[in-house]
This record gives C-alpha cells, sequence and structure tokens, in this order.
C-alpha cells in the first residue's frame, strides 16, 4: 500500500502550519472544498502530500452528503474521541480488499459520478479515517513544489499511536504485512512521520499538531 496523503484536522483555522514553514518546509497550493465546508493548506514531498484541514462552513460539513464521512465529529477531537487524521491510500489493485466494504462518498467539488471509497471507523474513532481517490495510480502533482529547506524529500514511513483496545481492531490487520504504515498502542493519539529512514538521526515535535517529524 502506497500514501497518497495525510490530513491533520485543525482547531486554529490553519495557523499550526505555520509552524511548519518556520521548520523548513515550502507551502504548496490551497484548496476550499465547496459542499464539504473545510479548505486546506499542503506540503508536498517526493511521493506524498501533507493537508492541515479545518472547518469553515459548520452547514456544509453536517449536510446529508457530507455527514456519512463523520468529517465533523474528526474535526471536533479535542471534545470527543476521534482521531483527528486521515489516511489517503493510492487507489491500486492491493486496496481493492481493503476498501470491499467501504463507505461511498462523492463530494460536490468532484465531478458528477467520480466518488471516494472510505473507512470512517466510526466505532473505533481512534483510528484514522482511511480513503482512496477514484482515480487509479498516483496523482501528478509536478506543480506543487517539492524542494524545503531543510533538505526533506522523502516519506519513508507513518505511525499511528493509538490506544491499546484499538490496536485490536481487524482493521489494523491489513497494515500487518507493511512495514512503511504503522499503528502502535499508546496512551495518546498520535502522528509520527519519518522521512528519507531517518538517516540525520533528529526529530521535531509540533504539539499542536499531534505530530512528530523523524528525520
Amino acid at each position: 500500500m502506497e500514501i497518497d496523503h495525510i490530513f491533520i484536522f485543525s482547531n486554529q483555522g490553519g495557523v499550526e502550519a505555520n509552524d511548519l514553514i518556520d521548520f523548513g518546509f515550502t507551502e504548496g497550493s490551497n484548496r476550499r472544498h465547496h459542499g464539504q465546508g473545510t479548505i486546506n493548506r499542503k506540503f508536498y514531498f517526493d511521493n506524498f502530500f501533507l493537508e492541515i484541514l479545518w472547518v469553515i462552513d459548520e452547514e456544509e460539513i453536517n449536510n446529508t452528503t457530507t455527514a456519512v464521512t463523520k468529517l465533523w465529529e474528526r474535526s471536533q477531537f479535542q471534545n470527543n474521541t476521534y482521531s483527528r487524521f486521515g489516511l489517503c491510500l493510492v487507489n491500486t489493485a492491493v486496496t481493492d480488499s481493503l476498501f470491499e466494504d467501504s463507505r461511498t462518498y462523492s463530494p460536490a467539488y468532484f465531478p458528477r459520478g467520480m466518488s471516494i471509497n472510505m473507512i470512517v471507523n466510526e466505532n473505533n474513532p481512534q483510528l484514522p479515517c482511511t480513503f482512496r481517490l477514484p482515480y487509479r495510480g498516483r496523482k501528478n502533482n509536478h506543480n506543487e513544489p517539492i524542494k524545503h529547506k531543510n533538505g526533506i524529500k522523502t516519506l519513508t514511513r507513518a505511525e499511528f499511536e493509538i490506544p491499546e483496545y484499538s490496536i485490536k481492531n481487524s482493521f489494523i490487520k491489513n497494515f500487518d504485512e507493511f512495514d512503511h504504515i504503522k499503528y502502535t498502542s499508546s496512551n495518546r493519539i498520535h502522528l509520527t512521520l519519518e522521512f528519507d529512514h531517518n538517516h540525520k538521526g533528529k526529530k521535531k515535535t509540533f504539539e499542536t499538531l499531534n505530530l512528530t517529524l523523524k528525520y
């Protein structure tokens, strides 16, 4: 399984992304998700992008179409048990079995007939929302900046820390054979992204994003 991108819900209107810029990341494009009630800030790398996401229209995110995604609940992570994270996998044959019984979400900002397969993990909300886009393979992002002042280039591992009782969920078993996507038992909900195989042996934690970077 390949990671297309990961989102992190912001509760500060995306201001947390400024800390990533101060760390040496170059910001890419942003997008208003019309009909979904969210907007983002993004950071692109050789093989994935990181999305900081937040709500700008509560009515839109709670409409009949979007409500099935449980994005509103994730945006309220400080007041409930939902993870603020979302994991988007590249749409390949390897992911077909994982999404066999997933929900279908057709956002208003997509062309008619196109939809997203989503596993919202409603019964275990400490797990990230997991989804794939409708097109096969990785999207071309040649117009986005991927060179960063800190020299970071390639995502090599993503580790989601989740409560012990969630680690027993059958969903987790789908990732057992993949070393670059891991779920570990913890007393917190946290994400660690390893870049470039942590060749410098350094790490940086962004508490406002529940995010640690190893590089």
